[in-house]
């Protein structure tokens, strides 16, 4: 297998991730992000993957045997959603199509495939849970579903395999993204306890009760790379968790815990971060400078909408990943330690306190 990749959305919580253990088994490694950042072991690539001339001028000369695809940007609606993130996928493997170099494609998209778009989350007639890869599509528009049929046209067209990944909420480190559950956690849980304010689950009964998994950055990462390398994961979409699974009246505990603080029970009211942290900027501007903190934005660190969407599911999400465990892939991170983990590496960083 030619060790040669390009991470796209290297920046990101799922790219840099998987740049981050690329590196680490020797691969030369590529990462494309609009403001690249010192990354030990990535060569940055700087471009905008709305601006095809552009793009394609960065790419040159670059000629990756995999490419790794977890970036998507956000827009008011579906319909936009859809014409954006299809564009960036297009104007991504149309860039690096004339120096035939790409084998192998991944795809990072999400359990949105099952749940459907922000305008009709969690709404209307749903598979059952555990969401499994052969329920397929939703009877709905999803920019999920663009992304996918960007990569399949220029498969069939370059003659590359793909793999799709499709990850329930991720836990991991990185600045300025707009799904970022962990760290949104950590800055809820910071001002709590810098504040005194009590520390409330911000979401349904559904989610205090039922069961659920998430998907650490890392265990992504592997399975990604995993597919890859395998020949059976060739042409194959996959789920991935971390592999266990949890309710979050105990989780909360165990957040609250990490931080000194005590958590609530919930009383069946939901209370959303979002107002919650509504007024909370200037507030982490004042702990950010007490403390020294390398940010002082909030809105650069914590996405209550994000986090609110996924606590406030009316329905239990469990994810199921026979597919990959019957192709050989293993890997296995256990949720508690996956925040923790986060957190330590946080307060290293010295991104809170």
């Amino acid at each position: 297998m030619t060790r040669t990749a390009l991470v796209v959305g290297a920046t990101g919580i799922q790219g840099s991730a998987i740049a981050a253990q690329l590196v680490e088994e020797g691969w030369t490694v590529h990462g494309l992000s609009r403001r690249p950042q010192d990354q030990p072991g990535v060569l940055p690539v700087a471009a905008d993957l709305l601006d095809p001339q552009g793009l394609a001028r960065a790419l040159d000369g670059i000629a990756p045997a995999h490419v790794f695809l977890t970036s998507w940007l956000r827009m008011p609606t579906e319909a936009e959603n859809i014409r954006v993130n299809g564009a960036m996928v297009r104007n991504v493997l149309d860039a690096l199509r004339p120096a035939g170099s790409v084998r192998h494609v991944a795809l990072v998209t999400g359990l949105k495939h099952y749940l459907g778009p922000f305008e009709a989350y969690g709404q209307g007639r749903l598979p059952q849970t555990p969401f499994r890869e052969d329920q397929g599509r939703l009877d709905v528009a999803n920019f999920y579903y663009a992304q996918e049929d960007e990569v399949f046209a220029a498969a069939a067209c370059d003659g590359f395999g793909w793999s799709v990944h499709r990850p329930h909420t991720v836990i991991g480190k990185a600045l300025g993204n707009a799904m970022n559950m962990g760290t949104t956690l950590a800055v809820y849980a910071t001002i709590c306890r810098e504040t005194g304010r009590p520390f409330r689950f911000p979401g349904s009964a559904v989610q205090w009760e039922g069961l659920t998994d998430m998907t650490d950055a890392r265990q992504l990462a592997r399975q990604v790379i995993w597919a890859a390398g395998t020949p059976a994961a060739r042409n194959e979409a996959f789920n991935i968790v971390n592999g266990d699974v949890f309710r979050w009246k105990w989780m909360w505990h165990r957040i609250a815990d990490a931080f000194g603080i005590a958590a609530e029970d919930f009383d069946g009211t939901p209370r959303p971060l979002e107002t919650q942290m509504k007024d909370d900027a200037p507030v982490w501007a004042r702990i950010a400078a007490r403390h020294g903190l390398v940010e002082g934005d909030l809105s650069r660190l914590a996405s209550p909408w994000h986090t609110d969407a996924d606590l406030g599911r009316p329905i239990e999400v469990v994810t199921d990943m026979s597919k990959s465990r019957h192709l050989g892939f293993t890997g296995y991170q256990a949720t508690d330690a996956a925040f923790t983990d986060l957190f330590a590496r946080l307060r290293a960083d010295r991104i809170i306190p």
